[in-house]
């Protein structure tokens, strides 16, 4: 089928896309509207003496100021973490729920103190200016491994720890008698460092309030609109859903920090009620790394144990993982606690345990980022699997060859809890092996020696936990003329969901797509759902399409059984035609679609109209997973790293455009070269200033960092839902991380460098070669 499931089709939505036809948060304006501007901490802890608002209050165009103070006064809620956790000793988890505006304490750079609100955003800008906050400066600790120690500055003087909470996974006992009889302990230490999506549009709200129906509109950028809705209206306003529609348009990449909690949204919500007006925040590029959540950040101290022979018997991880100032809902939770499971990738480990401590620090609260923990789960692995390898004198291809999970074993439940129910492990390897041309790797070696280079091949096996269960919802609605409105309660940030939607309809029911109207993101016109994240929208929303698309083909069934004067049973479906068996007698699906609003044309008993809805629930998570090769060169005398090649055999089950996914590898490989080579949030440890708020000192990959990328597909589809799909949205990012810095470490092996925590920069690069020669120890 031209556009069905499979085919490479081009997105139809670059067409208004490219033209500048977008609708992002930045094009969306309301008459009347106001502008705000937030006072945010100059301090990464402080207590706040006062803030005197009066000098502010006298700029010309200013409407309004709002602290804490009057947000409290107004007695709204805060949303609040509802997963079950416990410190160590059993005690519930200290979880500090973030205020919409500091009224006592700040607790990092950024934090929002004041809301000032103008009628132009020059005003709003120079009021700001002037709101004096008298600051009384107290110490601080932005350091995961410094604020996990004794006498680390309590970011919270209820919680004498800085810990508020430890997470175990596994069998403890059974764990330890593995390592007790290892003919060899593999230990090592890394550290993957703290990100940020640095999206194309930052991040903005406007909120507006309609008196006569006392109802709240939301226009925000965010993943999940129905779940905004939900917590606006239970937690925060405390109305019925009804009371709150939330709109989310255009977005300018997501990458999963584009959350459903964060404080602007409720804050301008309620600043157009209290005034009646339109008021619109748009958080500007220097303000970002201050106003919104950063992803990873996390210490990992993993354990192998091995047989004489190279086989894995048992793994031990203690993380700890830096959750920011505050839990201002389950998000904080979600990474990497929820996928850590992977972290024994898709070796037959059969024991293991892991216990992760999560450590309050005076930064911005960590939530979801491409991947969500995956990355970091695969990155501890096959790093560790290297490790073992050297320190065995075995090959390292030849070590995970010996301990892969064969196809025979599937299902295979791993000792952490996950249920892997298919993948050809192995084969992925053996694919990528081939398509990086590894038997050629000597002499590409040895030809980069000539030129003073040193060429390192890196390869990591990928796995990761996706789509959880949760429910998804689809309908389908056909117009009285025979053409179709989709409507998905999944948000497309960037990922093509039109087309590949559209090509599952196509392939379903062969509607052409120009006859179906795409419609998502509103919580007005979509009765229900989820929204976006965690490679889910295909995985659930496309099942949920596929059981919609069936409840309209055994509706029409019925209408055309009558309109051609047969049986039900007699009818077939296919090709958009039904058609009666073994005959030429049919009519279109259109015909049946005009017919269904028709009801003296319909069968007696049946209900006119045309249109089904769907929600799926899986039972099961999914297991996307993929091998990755990479080469580099680093130049010894710089430090300097360059990608040479790159190679991807992915299995995310049932491909739906091969095309949008080789888009999603590359930009998911993209995210995780940037994150080993460059990028990195980096505050002051003194006085945990943010040091890295703009592009002058984040460091981002351009064109030149990247190198061709080869993808190749081996999909085993899954059997736990009508597509077969596992999943394809943080794919390359997972198996990027370990891939490119192996690679590097394999380039520096020669002169001796054995340890090096990412970001790999060029001054890093050439401070452990230096290290090395001296038998000194590496870069922090």
């Amino acid at each position: 089928m031209k556009f069905g499931v499979g085919q490479p089709v081009r997105r139809f939505e670059d067409t208004r896309l490219l033209r500048g036809k977008g609708r992002f948060q930045d094009d969306i304006h309301l008459p009347g509207q106001l502008y705000t501007v937030f006072v945010r901490s100059q301090h990464a802890h402080a207590r706040i003496r006062s803030i005197d608002t009066a000098a502010a209050q006298a700029i010309p165009g200013v409407v309004a100021i709002y602290t804490g103070a009057d947000y409290a006064a107004d007695g709204l809620g805060m949303p609040k973490a509802t997963m079950p956790r416990k410190k160590a000793d059993g005690s519930p988890m200290f979880a500090p729920q973030r205020p919409a505006l500091v009224v006592d304490r700040a607790r990092y750079v950024g934090d929002p103190l004041a809301m000032v609100i103008a009628q132009t955003l020059a005003q709003a800008k120079d009021a700001a200016e002037l709101v004096a906050v008298d600051y009384e400066a107290l110490p601080s600790v932005t350091s995961t491994a410094l604020a996990a120690q004794p006498d680390a500055p309590r970011v919270w003087d209820e919680n004498p720890d800085n810990i508020s909470h430890t997470y175990e996974r596994g069998d403890r006992a059974a764990t330890e008698a593995a390592f007790a009889r290892a003919h060899r302990i593999v230990r090592r230490r890394y550290v993957i460092s703290r990100v940020h999506a640095q999206y194309m549009e930052p991040r903005g709200a406007l909120g507006t309030y309609d008196a006569g129906e006392d109802r709240l509109t939301l226009y925000a950028d965010v993943n999940y609109p129905h779940r905004v809705r939900n917590m606006l209206a239970n937690q925060v306003f405390k109305v019925p859903e009804s009371k709150v529609r939330v709109v989310s348009q255009d977005v300018g990449g997501g990458f999963g920090l584009k959350g459903w909690q964060y404080v602007e949204h409720r804050l301008t919500l309620w600043a157009a009620r209290k005034l009646e007006r339109p008021v619109r925040w748009t958080c500007e590029r220097s303000e970002t790394l201050m106003a919104d959540e950063h992803g990873r950040d996390n210490i990992g101290d993993i354990e192998l144990a091995l047989d004489a022979d190279g086989t894995i018997i048992g793994l031990r991880l203690a993380m700890l993982a830096n959750i920011g100032a505050y839990i201002g809902s389950d998000r904080q939770l979600l990474t990497p606690f929820g996928m850590i499971g992977t972290v024994v990738g898709v070796y037959r480990i059969p024991a293991a345990y892991v216990r992760i401590d999560a450590v309050l620090s005076n930064t911005n609260p960590t939530a979801p980022y491409r991947g969500a923990g995956r990355p970091e789960a695969i990155y501890l692995i096959e790093r560790a699997m290297e490790a073992a390898a050297a320190e065995m004198g075995i090959d390292p291809i030849a070590l995970r060859r010996r301990n892969i999970i064969p196809p025979a074993m599937m299902p295979y439940k791993n000792p952490l809890g996950p249920l892997y129910d298919c993948g050809a492990f192995e084969k992925n390897m053996d694919m990528a092996l081939q398509a990086a041309d590894q038997a050629g790797f000597a002499a590409r070696r040895a030809e980069a020696a000539r030129r003073g280079r040193l060429r390192g091949f890196g390869l990591a096996n990928a796995i990761e936990q996706a789509a959880g269960p949760q429910p998804e919802y689809a309908e389908i609605r056909f117009n009285p003329g025979g053409t179709a409105m989709l409507m998905l309660g999944t948000k497309t940030h960037g990922q093509g969901h039109e087309t590949a939607f559209k090509q599952i309809l196509h392939e379903r029911l062969g509607i052409d797509p120009r006859d179906v109207q795409y419609i998502e993101g509103d919580t007005d016109r979509v009765a229900f759902g989820m929204g976006s994240a965690g490679s889910r929208s295909m995985v659930i929303g496309g099942a949920a399409l596929v059981l919609a698309s069936d409840k309209i083909v055994a509706k029409g069934k019925t209408i055309a059984a009558h309109m051609l004067e047969a049986a039900v049973a007699d009818i077939v479906f296919a090709e958009n035609k039904f058609t009666v068996a073994g005959t030429d007698r049919a009519v279109s699906l259109k015909q049946v679609a005009m017919a269904a609003f028709q009801p003296a044309r319909l069968p007696t008993g049946t209900e006119p109209g045309f249109y089904e809805h769907a929600t799926f629930s899986p039972t099961h998570d999914t297991y996307p997973n993929s091998c990755h090769v990479c080469e580099v060169e680093v130049d010894p005398e710089t430090g300097n790293v360059q990608l040479m090649s790159y190679a991807v055999v992915d299995d995310v089950g049932t491909v739906i455009n091969p095309l949008t996914l080789k888009g999603q590898i590359h930009g998911g490989v993209a995210q995780g070269v940037g994150q080993v080579l460059m990028e990195q949030v980096v505050f002051d440890p003194d006085s945990g200033q943010l040091l890295t708020g703009s592009f002058m000192d984040y460091a981002m990959p351009r064109a030149d960092t990247m190198c061709d990328i080869a993808v190749t597909s081996q999909p085993v589809p899954t059997r736990h839902n009508p597509l077969g799909a596992k999943g394809a949205g943080e794919a390359g990012c997972v198996g990027a991380l370990p891939a490119v810095m192996i690679a590097v470490m394999n380039a520096l092996a020669p002169l001796g460098v054995t340890e090096l925590d990412m970001p790999a920069t060029g001054d890093r690069v050439w401070q452990a070669i230096r290290a090395a020669r001296a038998g000194a120890a590496p870069p922090a």
